[in-house]
C-alpha cells in the first residue's frame, strides 16, 4: 500500500493537526508535544502525518458523505478532556503548550469522532457464528481459567505514635480486645467493624469485596487465602496497621464454561472482524488490497 504520509506535504505534525499530534504523543510517550525529545518528536510527526493522510481518505470516501456527529457527542468528549485538569487555567495552559485552543480541540475531537463513525459504518455488518465461538473456546482454553478469589471483611486499627491513644501498644491492645470478642461471637464482625475499624469500609461492615491474589498486602494475602469460609484470622500487621480478616466466601479456581464465556467471546471475535474489515477497507482507499 502506498505510504499515506506521502499525501501530506506539511513540515511538522503540529502543522497537520495539533490535536492528533498531542493524542499520539500521549499514546506513544505519555507526554505532551511540548515535552518531546527530538527523536520522539520525529516519530510522532511521522505517525501523525500517516494518520492524518488515512483520516483524510476516510472522510473523503463515499461512505462518509452522510455520516455526521451530533453536537452533544462533541460536547461530551470535550468535557471528558476538560475533566482531566484541575482548573480552567491549567486546561488553557495545556492547550496552549500543544498549539491548541478550545476551538481547535473541539475540531480535533469532532474529526476523530467522525472517522470512528465512518469506520463503524463500514464494519457494522460483521457476524459471528456459534461454531466460531465454540472453536475459539476449545482452542483458547487457557484464556478462560478463573483463579481462586475470596470475599473478605476486615477490621483495621491504625498506629500513630504521635497520639498516645493510638500508639503501637495501645493499638495492639485494642485489636486484641476486638479479636477476643470475635472469638466469642463471630456473627458480630460487621457490627464491630462499624464500631471500631478505622477504614472507610467500616461503613459497609468492613466489606473488602471479592479479591484475587496480588490485590492485598502480602501479609494479608497469606492469611486471607488460608482461611476457610466464615473463618476469622489472627491479628495481622501491615503497613496500614493491625487487621483482623474474615473470609465470607471462597470462589474456587476453575474454568469459565462455554456458556459463561459465550458473550465475551462473541464480542472479542466481532471486534477482531470489524478491525480486519476496517483495515481492508482503508487499504482499498489507497488502491491496493491489504
Amino acid at each position: 500500500m502506498t505510504d499515506p504520509a506521502a499525501d501530506v506535504r506539511l513540515d511538522t505534525a503540529s502543522d497537520v493537526c495539533p490535536y492528533l499530534a498531542l493524542k499520539l504523543a500521549q499514546a506513544m510517550f505519555g507526554k505532551g508535544t511540548d515535552r518531546l525529545e527530538p527523536a520522539e518528536r520525529q516519530r510522532v510527526e511521522k505517525a501523525a502525518a500517516r494518520q492524518f493522510a488515512i483520516e483524510r481518505r476516510i472522510l473523503a470516501s463515499p461512505e462518509a458523505v452522510c455520516v455526521t456527529v451530533p453536537d452533544a457527542s462533541i460536547r461530551d468528549a470535550f468535557k471528558v478532556v476538560r475533566s482531566r485538569y484541575e482548573s480552567d487555567d491549567a486546561f488553557e495552559t495545556a492547550l496552549a503548550r500543544a498549539g491548541l485552543d478550545r476551538d481547535g480541540l473541539a475540531a480535533g475531537l469532532a474529526r476523530g469522532l467522525r472517522v470512528d463513525a465512518v469506520l463503524d459504518r463500514v464494519s457494522r455488518a460483521v457476524a459471528v457464528s456459534d461454531a466460531e465461538i465454540e472453536t475459539f473456546h476449545c482452542l483458547r482454553r487457557e484464556r478462560f481459567a478463573r483463579p481462586e478469589r475470596r470475599a473478605l471483611r476486615h477490621i483495621l486499627v491504625t498506629v500513630n505514635d504521635a497520639l498516645r491513644s493510638n500508639g503501637r501498644e495501645a493499638a495492639r491492645r485494642t485489636i486484641d480486645a476486638i479479636l477476643r470478642q470475635l472469638r466469642a461471637s463471630p456473627e458480630r464482625f460487621e457490627a464491630l467493624a462499624l464500631r471500631h475499624s478505622e477504614c472507610a469500609t467500616a461503613l459497609d461492615g468492613g466489606r473488602l469485596g471479592t479479591v484475587g491474589r496480588g490485590q492485598l498486602y502480602p501479609e494479608l494475602e497469606r492469611e486471607a487465602f488460608a482461611l476457610e469460609p466464615g473463618g476469622i484470622s489472627q491479628v495481622i500487621e501491615s503497613p496500614m496497621g493491625f487487621h483482623i480478616l474474615q473470609c465470607v466466601a471462597v470462589q474456587p479456581a476453575g474454568e469459565l464454561t462455554l456458556e459463561q464465556a459465550r458473550g465475551r467471546i462473541r464480542s472479542h471475535l466481532a471486534e477482531s472482524k470489524r478491525k480486519a474489515v476496517q483495515r481492508e477497507w482503508i487499504a482499498s482507499l489507497f488502491g491496493k488490497a491489504a
